[in-house]
């Protein structure tokens, strides 16, 4: 490795390092990768992560930070250098991951089932019994194969003479492992070579063995609950994933989670539970949910047996708990594994996995001791320096003490909390976490850029199988600030690395035996889009629309103030200024209160100017910015729907372009508009020739088609207000048919052809009948299963578009014309009620319950 990159990286002196052993040199798993970048210069490891953070926000990778009030999405922070572990490493870890997974499993069962390990001592009562994760209606739930943790994370982080220590079991609903995948995709194209020559194994088969252990207990439960309905031979199980919705920290890992399993991502509000039975509420009517992978924790699942009646949210189910009780869905993790999540445990285990297992642990936990044990609490006490106090509980506030932070007065006080609460709290021995090198380019540390050694821990996945646990090879490795951090946490600034796991030549993955899919199985509609995820696609073709609307208006506008000179202007100005003024972008000045009225002239042009270029740039005011914003923040609750492709192109719409408070120029701002014009005419591709013609599109058809009828009858009442005599160049632009114009007529615009092209020519894909036929097609589409649904409120307004004669009632003086395009704008408005009432207000009574028996 070149000086270059090697002179700043700092070994620790009493650590653990990754990359070189105790002698300075590197380990034999590392060579290859710094051989590779031995003869590299600098600047391309610089290429590479700006390749990663580029492919980061356009794929939409985000991680909430639960401090920021501000509602914004920090971009997920991976590191282009990866943790590499050997085989024979990841053999042991392994391993024990398994044996951990299968331990906690046993006990979960015994203390929700006969309690054995209560009445025999080897569990203190008041450990369970005083945990709020000890839920008491889910005692005696039924666990098929006797599963009831089904996914499972576990943080390790090694000691400075290099063993793996646990330091952290994740039972309750374990993030983390689709960041852990996306992570592997993004580095992918950037170590390809490197990938194939250390021969790091892939994680994509875990990811199909965990959905093919919950399609099995899905059947399970259709043919074993107390409600049963079995499957059709080749039919699959409803698999669903429950999510606290866009809110959650993590948020986005379940939705690429959802897409990537091919689960529907359902809320709350989407499930319902009858006689016993969860239900998903769809278009179609309520499908049967057999299984719920859930993100939601315990105590929110169920508001009606498991939350607390001071706390309001309703992220869960009611009715979920019976539900479950009586095996007729399957929740993993089961409800009420968060007990096991208390650190408190830790102590305890070696005993536990003795008794159940029969075999000590292979893979100790950091010494932790539990004050509520009398011995115990004096042993914390004597050794207070050299330990970290948390809570025992999770229904106590969080927090993390440090004994050699406390003075003297500090540390009498907090003795004293000790032995008046003992119960509350655990002690843990402090670690002093492993090493690794990130690829840092200087700025923010101040130096030049190369490689930094930061503190690391990993996070390693494991899932139950019917014939026990898998575990993904690799996992999430987090990373510090700084190489001397006492807390990982990704909430506080953390990043991540992808974990590089080498294979053993001829090594099997594990797989269950799938049913094949025949003929009468396959599938050609999406039966289980659920009532919110079609309004959202709805609105979501609504607001691509509207940033498009007011895209082109703003370019319009802009290039008659830059181009056109005050005194050559005619009566196309103040109808585009009225129009600027009704979609609010000029400032705090309000709609006129006519739709055809002019606004008063109390603006001068530098006014307008800076007015419409803040609207371009700053999400503060009514503008494309603040339209970008809003389509960002609704398809993130459609992330599931999309494609990587889809999600790349609204990744770059939503990157600002201007530093905030600057004032962009003129041909800043004409660049911004025609990249947002190319992004969103991308999207709308996407949406003709990348997406299936199925009932989620349609809705998203309707949306875009309603919002380009509104917008196209406005600005005809807008042209047809204004001097006959005006130029028509402006309402061509606008309308993005002047080539069509001009190929067809080669001629300067006129009112006669220019109404006929944007009113009623069928071909056009932005007149008013192209729309209306839009519409009127999808409605049919979806009234031929789900019923009449508003079809009617356009069809006789098609028709009195259709009569117009050209040379009769194609002029600007008619004013039939005015009336007719205002009976459309307010039919679009009623339409879009009625379709809101009959498919978004969900009442259960539209259709019957799929997946009911008779």
């Amino acid at each position: 490795m070149p000086n270059r990159l090697l002179a700043p990286y700092l070994a620790a002196a009493d650590g653990f390092d990754e990359m070189l052993d105790a002698a300075g040199a590197p380990r034999a798993h590392w060579r290859a990768l710094l051989a590779s970048l031995e003869h590299e210069a600098p600047d391309l490891m610089r290429q590479r992560r700006e390749a990663v953070q580029r492919q980061v926000r356009e794929n939409g990778v985000t991680y909430n930070v639960q401090a920021d009030t501000s509602g914004r999405q920090r971009p997920w922070d991976l590191n282009p250098l990866p943790l590499i572990l050997p085989h024979e490493e990841w053999s042991a870890i392994e391993a024990a991951v398994i044996q951990r997974a299968a331990l906690l499993n046993k006990i979960l069962g015994d203390v929700y089932g006969r309690q054995d390990l209560l009445r025999e001592g080897l569990l203190p009562p008041a450990l369970v019994h005083g945990n709020a994760g000890f839920l008491r209606p889910c005692h005696g739930m039924r666990h098929h194969d006797g599963v009831a943790l089904h996914f499972y994370a576990v943080d390790l982080a090694r000691a400075p003479d290099g063993r793996w220590w646990v330091i952290a079991d994740r039972t309750q609903a374990p993030s983390g492992a689709g960041y852990a995948l996306e992570n592997r995709a993004i580095m992918t194209p950037v170590f390809p070579d490197l990938l194939r020559e250390l021969n790091v194994r892939s994680p994509v088969q875990f990811f199909r063995t965990m959905h093919d252990s919950l399609v099995h207990w899905g059947r399970r439960c259709a043919a074993e609950g107390d409600s049963p309905a079995p499957l059709r031979e080749g039919e699959m199980p409803l698999v669903v994933l429950l999510t606290p919705g866009p809110g959650a920290e993590t948020y986005y890992e379940q939705a690429y989670l959802a897409r990537y399993l091919g689960l529907p991502l359902a809320e709350g509000d989407d499930l319902t539970v009858r006689d016993g039975v969860v239900y998903l509420k769809t278009l179609d009517g309520l499908h049967r949910v057999h299984v719920i992978m859930r993100r939601v924790d315990d105590a929110a699942c169920d508001p009606l047996e498991l939350q607390n009646s001071a706390d309001s949210t309703r992220l869960g189910v009611p009715g979920l708990t019976q539900a479950a009780r009586r095996g007729n869905v399957l929740v993993a993790n089961s409800l009420g594994s968060s007990l096991l999540d208390s650190g408190a445990l830790l102590g305890f285990l070696p005993a536990l996995s003795r008794r159940l297992l029969g075999e000590p642990l292979k893979m100790p936990s950091v010494a932790t001791w539990w004050c509520g044990e009398p011995a115990a609490l004096e042993t914390v006490i004597a050794r207070l320096d050299r330990l970290v106090i948390k809570p025992s509980f999770p229904q106590l506030p969080p927090f993390a003490v440090f004994g050699r932070d406390l003075d003297a007065a500090g540390r009498a006080a907090f003795i004293a909390r000790l032995r008046a609460h003992p119960n509350d709290y655990i002690a843990q021995e402090v670690v002093r976490l492993s090493q690794a090198p990130v690829w840092t380019d200087g700025a923010a540390a101040g130096g030049l850029p190369g490689l930094k050694a930061h503190a690391v821990g990993l996070r390693v996945f494991a899932c139950a199988t019917p014939s026990g646990y898998v575990v993904m090879p690799g996992g999430l490795t987090r990373v510090a600030t700084g190489p001397d951090a006492r807390v990982l946490t990704i909430q506080r600034g953390g990043a991540s690395k992808d974990t590089w796991v080498q294979a053993r030549a001829g090594a099997e993955q594990h797989r269950l035996q799938q049913r094949r899919i025949r003929g009468e199985d396959l599938v050609r509609e999406d039966t289980s889009l659920s009532s919110r995820t079609a309004e959202n696609l709805l609105w979501f073709g609504r607001h691509v629309e509207r940033c498009d609307n007011v895209c082109r208006l703003l370019r319009v506008a802009l290039n008659i103030l830059f181009n056109v000179r005050v005194d050559e202007r005619g009566a196309e100005w103040p109808a585009v200024q009225g129009l600027c003024s009704w979609f609010q972008l000029l400032g705090a000045q309000s709609r006129p209160a006519a739709q055809g009225a002019t606004p008063a002239a109390i603006h001068t042009d530098a006014d307008i100017e800076s007015a419409l270029l803040l609207a371009v740039v700053s999400p503060a005011v009514h503008g494309l910015a603040r339209q970008q914003q809003q389509l960002h923040r609704l398809a993130d609750q459609l992330h599931e729907r999309f494609s990587a492709d889809n999600w790349r192109t609204l990744g770059r719409m939503a990157q600002p372009v201007v530093p905030p408070g600057a004032r962009p120029s003129q041909s800043e701002v004409m660049t911004i508009l025609d990249e947002a014009a190319a992004a969103l005419m991308t999207l709308a591709g996407f949406a003709l020739d990348g997406m299936t013609r199925d009932l989620g599109w349609r809705f998203m058809s309707i949306g875009r088609r309603l919002e380009r009828l509104q917008f196209q009858t406005l600005v005809l009442q807008r042209a047809l207000a204004m001097d006959g005599n005006g130029n028509l160049d402006w309402l061509l632009e606008l309308s993005d048919s002047s080539i069509t114009y001009r190929v067809r007529y080669r001629a300067q615009p006129e009112w006669l052809p220019v109404l006929d092209l944007l009113l009623c020519d069928e071909t056009n894909p932005r007149s008013v009948l192209y729309q209306i036929n839009g519409i009127i097609g999808a409605l049919d589409k979806i009234a031929a299963t789900h019923g009449p649904c508003g079809a009617d409120l356009l069809a006789p307004l098609k028709q009195e578009v259709l009569a117009l004669r050209p040379d009769a009632d194609l002029n600007h003086g008619n004013p039939r014309l005015g009336d007719l395009l205002n009976r459309i704008q307010l039919a679009g408005a009623a339409l879009y009620e009625q379709i809101g009432v009959q498919f978004f207000s969900y009442s259960g009574s539209r259709s019957g319950l799929q997946g009911k028996p008779a």
